[in-house]
């Protein structure tokens, strides 16, 4: 899923890109959607306005929603918008 709309700042794009193909910044794992995953999440958003999430088996196996959905539901939580989702790992920036 990609975001229907444009990025205009040049800068962030290129944020964008480079975290898409670099390393996963936070692992969502067993623990969930916890009050500190979130916090984490919305901290790196803070530092570096993009965060890649890569979603483990342990949760997945748990959580019954889609990729698009749980990417929404962290959105939500961290007033942010997803940019992409491609499996399981997701990227997500600020808006």
């Amino acid at each position: 899923m990609r975001l229907d709309e444009e990025i205009h700042d040049k800068g962030l794009e290129e944020r964008i890109k480079e975290r898409v193909a670099g390393k996963i910044d936070v692992h969502l794992g067993k623990s969930g959607l916890t009050e500190s995953f979130i916090n984490e999440v919305k901290n790196r958003l803070e530092k570096h306005n993009v965060v890649k999430i890569k979603v483990l088996k342990s949760f997945r196996k748990s959580y019954t929603d889609d990729v698009e959905s749980i990417a929404e539901e962290i959105a939500r939580a961290t007033s942010a918008r997803v940019y992409e989702t491609r499996g399981f790992p997701q990227a997500i920036t600020c808006e």
